[in-house]
C-alpha cells in the first residue's frame, strides 16, 4: 500500500502586527523546523503541521475529535452530542482498506485533541499520518480495545491462486484479524463504551454528557440486538455468500453461516472462477447471495443466475448519512434483507 508523500513547501505567514509573545513562539518554531521529504522516524515538522500551527484555531471551547471513517464518526458523535467538534478523515463511500491519507488529514490530526479509530489493523494509513502530524498531545482511542478479533469463522472460497490474487490487487488481509466489528450490535456497544471512556479521560469536564449520551445510544443498540435475535433465531445456520468478508461477527452472533467469496477478479472473470464459486454454494447449501449497495458484482450476478438465487444487497455500513441514527436505519434494512433471504 502506497504511503502518502507530503511535499515540502515554504512556510507562509500573514503580514501584520505580531505581539512579542507570538513572535517568540514563531521564532522558536521556525528555528526548530527543517525541510523534510521523507516519512519515517523523524521529529521534523511537516509543512502541513507548520501551516496548521501558523493558523490560529477558532476558540469554540470544545475539544476537537477526529474519527477515521463513518461508523467511528457515528458512534463518537452519538456520545459527544454538541459538546465536541467531531470530523471524519475518510469521506463516506471511500474504500478505507486502500485509503491514502491527504495533507488535509495531517492538518486535522495536527490540531486535534482526540483521534478515534476502529483499530484491528483497519486504518493502515494512520501510522504515517499521525507521525507526520507531530501532535504529542493527541489522545488516541481504539474503539476495538478488548474485543477479541476473529480471523474467520466460516469457509472462505478463493477464486484465484495467491499469485493471481496478487496480480489483480484485490487482497484485503488484516494481520490483526477481521476488523468489521461494528456490524455486530453487541460489539458496537463495546465500541461505544470504549469511545465514551476515552472521551471522559480526555475531557473530564463533560463526563456527565458523555455518559448520558452513550447510555441512550447503547439502549438503542441493545434493542437492535434483541430484534436481530428474535428475528433470526427462526433461521438457524442460514448460509449466505458475500464477496466481502465483512460479516463473520454478525454471523457468529446470530447463528448464521457466511461463505466469503474473496479476491474476486472483477475485471477478468473466467468460467473457472464462476464454477469454483458455484461448487462452494452447492457444497455449503447456500440460501442467499449478498452484494453491497452500489456494487456491480459480476461473479455474484453469474452465481445468482446459474443457481437461481436472488442477489440481494447487504450493507457493510461504510457509506451513508453522517447522522448517527443512520446506523440503526441501515442495520434494520440489513435485518429485513437477511430475513427475506433466509426464509
Amino acid at each position: 500500500m502506497k504511503r502518502t508523500q507530503i511535499k515540502s513547501r515554504k512556510d507562509q505567514y500573514k503580514s501584520g502586527i505580531v505581539s512579542l509573545i507570538a513572535l517568540l513562539v514563531l521564532s522558536v518554531g521556525i528555528g526548530c523546523s527543517q525541510t523534510n521529504t521523507k516519512q519515517g522516524g523523524t521529529t521534523e515538522q511537516s509543512p502541513q503541521v507548520q501551516e496548521a500551527a501558523s493558523t490560529p484555531a477558532t476558540n469554540s471551547g470544545k475539544i476537537k475529535v477526529v474519527t477515521t471513517f463513518l461508523p467511528m464518526y457515528w458512534f463518537t458523535k452519538a456520545v459527544t452530542g454538541d459538546v465536541a467538534d467531531v470530523t471524519v478523515l475518510v469521506p463516506p463511500g471511500t474504500e478505507i482498506h486502500e485509503y491514502q491519507a491527504t495533507p488535509e488529514n495531517v492538518r486535522a490530526i495536527a490540531t486535534a485533541n482526540v483521534l478515534v479509530e476502529n483499530g484491528l489493523g483497519l486504518e493502515e494509513f494512520l501510522e504515517d499520518t499521525v507521525k507526520n502530524a507531530q501532535n504529542p498531545k493527541l489522545e488516541k482511542i481504539s474503539a476495538s480495545k478488548n474485543i477479541q478479533a476473529l480471523e474467520e469463522i466460516s469457509p472462505v472460497v478463493e477464486t484465484r491462486n495467491k499469485e493471481e490474487e496478487h496480480d489483480h490487487g484485490h487482497t484485503h488481509e488484516h494481520a490483526e484479524g477481521n476488523p468489521h466489528v461494528w456490524l455486530d450490535p453487541v460489539l458496537a456497544k463495546q465500541q461505544v463504551i470504549n469511545i465514551r471512556d476515552g472521551l471522559i479521560a480526555a475531557d473530564p469536564a463533560n463526563k456527565s454528557n458523555y455518559e448520558a449520551n452513550a447510555a441512550a445510544y447503547i439502549k438503542q443498540l441493545e434493542d437492535l440486538d434483541n430484534q436481530y435475535r428474535q428475528t433470526l433465531q427462526k433461521y438457524p445456520n442460514c448460509t449466505f455468500v458475500t464477496f466481502h468478508d465483512a460479516y463473520p461477527y454478525l454471523a457468529k452472533r446470530y447463528n448464521l453461516k457466511q461463505v466469503a467469496v474473496v479476491e474476486i477478479p472483477e475485471d477478468q472473470l473466467t468460467p473457472t472462477d464462476v464454477q469454483k464459486a458455484v461448487n462452494a454454494v452447492k457444497k455449503y447449501n447456500v440460501k442467499a447471495l449478498f452484494g453491497e449497495p452500489g456494487t456491480d458484482n459480476k461473479l455474484l450476478t453469474s452465481l445468482s443466475r446459474d443457481l437461481n438465487l436472488t442477489l440481494r444487497e447487504l450493507d457493510s455500513l461504510e457509506t451513508g448519512s453522517k447522522e448517527p441514527q443512520y446506523y440503526f436505519q441501515a442495520m434494520q434494512k440489513n435485518l429485513q434483507t437477511l430475513e427475506s433471504a433466509c426464509k
